[in-house]
């Protein structure tokens, strides 16, 4: 009995799997793509910036990803991502391996085959919870390789500021540990330096004083870990994070002087002792602490010395760039003038000296701030580039600084190279590799830039090799834009304000008639040849290879089909636009056929420039083009066609002094141009003063240079001169954007007469649920005249939560404003379950912490409240594995799914991930019908609903999800994961069904499709949308509809970008591909010729049937 019962369940399973299969394996990459990324690089410290090693660039992100690119062309060569719980914190590099430390204060150890990727070593150094959390996190580590003679590749670590260890990195064995006396108390250690030749580590650290911050340095055996010497050193240093330095000798006994060495001469600070040297700066006297001094303590194994200064030089900062190990760094005096600073050894000792002055290297106007960066050449010589931007040749220039040590002399040498800053932002980093051959194009300068906008690119000399668009492994917020129709003309050039008048539209239909032959033509040869488009052909790009060859290869690829009369659907709509907006400040189109970058622009900052800061994306809205009076408002751009969609991004502007306030940014999502709507100045509710520089971007905000790179930045409108506490979308039809302010006063965008007489019509009607804490507050709208010109949110009601609940996030329905098809699910008895379908349903989830002081366990809690009145509809307790809440829930019409690890012992005896699916009907029974979607909140009948639920054990972790979406709503819903494997499953609504029974299905739930519960989804591979893709850290899913009811597009936004399509319930609206149309043809056509050829003979016949 059980077999059978076994048998059944596959059967069912089967079949239900049939509609929500995963890709065929001849469909991956036509019907869908994957972009691979990695993050915008780590740049501000030399423990995870990118470097160069051979063919390779090595890279801790911001996504903590630690990857390898490709020098020559960009592509990964691999990537390792870690737990968000596990940051990663610094690498370093030796021979054919790498070593990188992450955790709290450095507690794992990693160590990587450089060329492959493949984990060789994985080490616990201390437990996660004993690390000191530090800002930045990679304050208090360190790496450092003793050399490639030894065949252990032995590695010293400095972890939690206060402990070093020596590790084998072939076997991970501790050859010895050594532990700060004050454990990190009073003593910060931040620098190693070992000294092979003495077989000595040094240690440089700070300790806090009343005022500033004193150092301290600290040597041990480095062949025992026995501690040699231990020494205060008096400094008076304000930044101990960049005022202070320890730097290795030069390996060269010559000084090194540049073309300034007569000048700087007697500037050499010398002292007969050996080893590193500590560099620090401190104010010359109490009289004068804004005038700082150099000063060096060149060190030995026993600490003993004196403090030298360089007499008559005061300086800003100094800098590591990434050669303090081999004697040199920069350092900036207080007139901008930028020099090469050596420690080295002479006949006559050891000192600190200027080796190449670079001249004034401040910002101005004429140039932007330099950046450096030093590295090690094939010869093992030492460079030293810079990188800025000069305004007077509208191009980057690259700099690179070369000591001939042997020779006691320097170089320096250049070039320009057309970098895009209006296109990329500025230079936030500079990796280089030096050539060894200036003649030759194969041994040229590499040169990797990192931009503000999260752009990595490759330079060789003045060609640019690729470009990496990072920062869409940052997407903060995103949309679908469906494309307009090819016989739509969509340059939005010559629209007017009006739409097409009769006499208009007779004319255009007229002007058709001349295609009607042509069209009739491919009609009758698509009919006889079956050439028809399909749910699985790719779409048709027209891209000339001969712009194509122009483009140098980008990630993603830059469309070459971007010009407007390209940008029309395709019989089914999946080629759509796909608008996103980036941590970074960068706004990107993506072509969903391809994936490729349509345009990009970036987002400006308006008066911030002057201070810098950055646009943080809140929410973007795709809206039909609006008709504004004249007089009322006026537009940078013309005003597209009444009806065509536009796009609205909702931003916080955050300027480094600490101001926060609120920007609209209203563009043409086909074009990127600027359309936003400037209220008139006679306006008394908005302040439109704006600065010369945004004036001057206003009046030139579409234009574009002779390469076809937009002139300024797209500049936005500020609503709100403070934080914003919600936004929302009127329903009005006309795309007025509501956004509330910190005083809940109601901004309008645009703020027009017509706006604010749509607002005070839909005000009664408008509800809104605010998260205060441990509250969650309802609010409506209210207008006082006399009190305020502004619509203001006034409190309702309110719902308090139990036990220091904190609200984590409000989740809106799904489907609120979208269609449904059923009304209800016929049950196989013929009676009728009606659907709850309260519009104003909202999912709350809370988070309530352990308390150490008692037994109480952390929990987290899902609720279904009603936002009119407060009503808790649904409410479910679950427990917090280790004390965190990662619940993740979808509310699509009645129908709630939810999912959360439980990490106490449970079916099987194991710890399991479990995925939660609640069904709400009207009444208490079949048949029971109270109108939910139609009734008002306030009746009582709103509580009559009954709810199924059911929980399954799923076999992976499951990081986002969300419903599908369809044009009508009729194709069944499916729930789309994703999951901690990388990948992206379906969940197909029958398997999630709650009411399957416990028992073998009686006639009638067969009859309803309902198969017997089973507590384990199983990991079947044909729900796996992502197929072999490894789609990485997704944090949100973004559906959409197609022309095509049975479809609907599926976009993941992680680390990855990944898109698909998905048929729930099949493609029963299109012929299968493997429809035989000839043979349809050929049978049409042979009944038609067989009543041809029968129709005369039947006609006879029957005549003689009247004669006989």
């Amino acid at each position: 009995m059980s077999g059978i019962r076994l048998l059944w369940s596959l059967l069912s399973f089967s079949l239900f799997t049939l509609c929500a299969r995963a890709l065929h394996e001849s469909e991956v990459g036509i019907i869908d793509w994957h972009t691979k990324l990695i993050g915008v690089p780590l740049y501000n410290s030399q423990l995870t910036a990118p470097v160069f090693h051979n063919d390779l660039v090595l890279t801790a992100t911001s996504n903590n990803v630690f990857a390898a690119l490709n020098a020559t062309d960009g592509s990964i060569v691999w990537r390792s991502m870690y737990d968000a719980e596990d940051p990663i914190l610094g690498f370093r590099i030796h021979d054919d391996s790498v070593s990188s430390l992450s955790g709290p204060g450095g507690s794992t150890l990693r160590t990587y085959d450089i060329s492959t990727g493949h984990l060789l070593l994985e080490k616990r150094l201390h437990n996660p919870i004993d690390g000191r959390p530090h800002e930045p996190p990679s304050l208090g580590i360190g790496l450092a390789y003793l050399g490639a003679q030894d065949a252990d590749q032995p590695l010293v670590l400095l972890t939690n500021g206060d402990t070093v260890t020596r590790v084998n990195t072939k076997t991970g064995e501790f050859l010895w540990e050594w532990r700060s006396p004050d454990q990190g108390s009073l003593v910060m250690y931040t620098h190693i330096y070992p000294d092979l030749p003495t077989s000595t580590l040094y240690l440089a650290g700070f300790a806090k004083s009343v005022r500033s911050y004193t150092l301290h340095v600290t040597t041990l055996d480095l062949t025992t870990g026995e501690l040699v010497a231990s020494v205060h050193v008096p400094a008076d240093v304000a930044s101990a994070l960049a005022d202070f330095l320890l730097v290795g000798p030069s390996a060269t006994s010559a000084s090194t002087t540049g073309t300034h060495s007569d000048a700087s001469a007697d500037k050499t600070a010398s002292i007969d002792e050996t080893g590193p040297c500590l560099i620090w700066l401190s104010p010359s006297s109490p009289s004068s602490p804004s005038s700082l001094s150099l000063f060096s303590a060149p060190l030995s194994p026993s600490l003993k010395g004196r403090v030298l200064t360089i007499p008559n030089a005061s300086y800003e900062r100094i800098l590591d760039v990434g050669l303090a190990g081999n004697g040199l760094f920069m350092a900036f005096r207080d007139n901008g003038a930028g020099e090469v600073m050596g420690y080295g050894f002479e006949a006559r000792g050891a000192g600190v000296r200027v080796v190449w002055d670079f001249g004034d290297v401040a910002p101005s106007k004429v140039n932007s701030e330099s950046r450096f960066i030093g590295v090690l050449d094939e010869r093992g010589g030492p460079r030293i580039g810079r990188v800025f931007w000069s305004n007077a040749r509208n191009q980057a220039i690259h700099q690179t600084f070369e000591a001939h040590l042997e020779e006691g002399k320097g170089s320096v040498t250049g070039f320009a190279f057309p970098f895009e800053t209006r296109e990329h932002g500025v230079v936030k980093h500079v990796a280089f590799f030096p050539s060894t051959s200036a003649s030759s194009n194969d041994t040229a300068h590499k040169v990797l830039l990192t931009t503000s906008t999260g752009s990595l690119q490759l330079w060789a000399h003045d060609a640019l090799q690729w470009v990496r668009e990072e920062s869409l492994a940052s997407v903060q917020v995103a949309a679908f834009l469906e494309l307009p129709p090819a016989r739509q003309d969509v340059t939005g050039g010559a629209g007017g304000k009006g739409g097409q008048g009769f006499w208009g539209k007779v004319g255009r239909q007229v002007g058709d008639v001349k295609n009607l032959p042509q069209y009739l033509f491919h009609f009758i040869t698509r009919f006889v040849t079956g050439s028809y488009a399909s749910p699985s052909s790719p779409v048709s790009l027209s891209s000339p290879s001969s712009i194509q060859s122009t483009i140098p290869r980008s990630i993603p690829s830059q469309s070459p089909t971007s010009t407007m009369t390209t940008l029309v659907r395709d019989p089914f709509s999946f080629r759509q636009l796909l608008i996103a907006s980036t941590a970074q400040g960068k706004l990107f189109a993506l072509d969903t056929s391809t994936g490729a970058i349509v345009w990009s622009r970036i987002l400006g900052l308006g008066w911030a420039r002057k201070v810098g800061g950055l646009i943080v994306p809140v929410r973007i809205f795709i809206i039909r083009g609006r008709d504004v009076a004249s007089g009322e408002s006026g537009m940078v751009g013309d005003l597209g066609v009444d009806g065509k969609e536009e796009a609205v991004l909702v931003a916080q502007r955050m300027a480094d002094n600490g101001l926060v306030d609120t920007v609209v940014f209203h563009f043409d999502p086909l074009t990127g141009e600027d359309i936003k709507i400037v209220i008139s100045t006679d306006s008394d509710r908005v302040d439109t003063h704006v600065d010369k520089e945004t004036e001057y971007a206003n009046a030139h905000a579409n234009v574009k240079d002779s390469n076809g790179q937009w002139v300024t930045a797209l500049e936005a409108v500020d609503v709100i001169a403070g934080p914003l506490i919600e936004v929302f979308l009127l329903p009005d039809e006309k795309g007025t954007v509501g956004l509330l302010d910190e005083f809940l006063q109601v901004q309008l965008y645009p703020d027009t007469p017509a706006t604010r007489a749509s607002l005070t019509t839909l005000a009664p009607n408008l509800y809104i649920a605010l998260r205060a804490g441990t509250q969650i507050l309802g609010h409506q709208l209210g207008l006082n005249d006399e009190l305020s010109s502004f619509h203001v949110a006034f409190s309702t009601w309110g719902v308090s939560f139990d036990g220091g609940e904190e609200v984590v996030e409000i989740i809106r329905s799904a489907h609120k404003g979208g269609q449904v098809a059923s009304m209800g699910k016929v049950k196989g008895d013929r009676s009728t379950l009606y659907k709850y379908l309260n519009p104003h349903l909202s999912v709350v989830l809370t988070a309530s912490p352990s308390s150490p002081s008692s037994t109480r366990k952390g929990t987290c809690r899902v609720y279904i409240l009603d936002t009119v009145k407060g009503t808790v509809v649904y409410h479910a307790s679950l427990p917090a594995a280790e004390g965190k809440c990662d619940v993740r829930a979808a509310l699509e019409e009645n129908w709630l799914v939810y999912s959360y690890y439980d990490g106490e012992v449970g079916l099987g005896g194991a710890k399991s991930y479990r995925v939660v699916s609640v069904e709400m009907y009207e009444g208490y029974q079949a048949d029971d019908k109270i109108r939910s979607s139609d009734i008002t909140s306030y009746s009582n009948k709103t509580t009559d609903f009954s709810v199924y639920e059911q929980a399954f054990v799923v076999p992976y972790g499951i990081t986002a999800i969300a419903p599908t979406m369809t044009k009508f709503g009729v194709s069944t819903k499916d729930m789309i994961v994703a999951s901690r494997k990388n990948s992206i499953h379906a969940l197909p609504r029958r398997l999630l069904d709650p009411r399957r029974p416990r028992r073998k299905p009686t006639n009638e739930e067969a009859e309803e499709m309902l198969v017997q519960y089973d507590a384990v989804l199983p990991d079947d591979p044909r729900l796996t949308l992502s197929h072999y893709y490894e789609v990485a850290d997704v944090r949100q899913i973004l559906t959409a509809p197609s022309l095509l009811e049975s479809t609907s597009l599926i976009l993941a936004i992680g680390t990855d970008l990944f898109l698909t399509r998905i048929a729930t319930s099949g493609t029963f609206d299109v012929l299968s591909e493997n429809f035989n149309k000839v043979q349809l043809v050929f049978t049409v056509v042979g009944l038609a010729v067989a009543i041809a050829v029968t129709k005369p003979m039947v006609r006879r016949k029957k005549l003689r049937e009247r004669w006989y």
